[in-house]
């Protein structure tokens, strides 16, 4: 909410600077006209600057996902590596790479409780879970790397084998009140 609203002030204030600067040079000789180009280039340029303020700032419950992401390099299904490293200088912000490719990711929130983070760009989802995580591609329409585990999650995933949680197609058990 408060990302649109700065997006929507820069663009109404930024909007109205470059018309006033085009509606005065107008009037003038062909020779400021090209001068007039640089003066609106540069509120543009200042619009798209805007933007990446904008989009770099990240809410408050985003910035609590970003705290859960494990990081460093993870070993993955069929001898893939993940390496996930936090951006230090942008917190909320994430590089994963994985073989020649390298995704922006920040966190975005779930109803599910998972970690996710996103490459809008890239059309990428890192999710993760308790026992793993997976790196997929919306735009593909395939999981680029799966069972990606850190020790933390390798532990997990261990408990869960050894005490399976209960199938959801279980019956639930049966409370007697009297």
């Amino acid at each position: 909410m408060l990302k649109n609203l700065l997006i929507f002030f820069c663009l109404v204030t930024t909007s109205a600077t470059a018309m006033a600067l085009t509606v005065e040079k107008i009037g003038k000789k062909s020779s400021v006209l090209s001068e007039s180009r640089v003066e609106i280039k540069t509120p543009a340029s200042q619009i798209a600057s805007g933007f990446l303020v904008a989009e770099s700032a990240l809410s408050p419950a985003e910035l609590v996902i970003a705290e859960r992401v494990f990081l460093g390099r993870m070993s993955c299904e069929l001898g893939a590596f993940v390496t996930l490293t936090a951006d230090v200088k942008l917190p909320g912000y994430f590089d994963l790479l994985i073989k020649n490719q390298k995704f922006r990711m920040f966190p975005v929130e779930t109803s599910t409780g998972a970690i996710r983070l996103e490459d809008p760009k890239a059309g990428a989802v890192w999710l993760q879970l308790a026992n793993k995580s997976m790196l997929m591609s919306q735009k593909l329409g395939q999981r680029l790397a799966d069972a990606c585990v850190n020790p933390d999650q390798a532990l997990v995933a261990e408990m869960m084998i050894k005490n399976p949680p209960p199938s959801l197609l279980d019956a639930p058990g049966i409370v007697v009140t009297k």
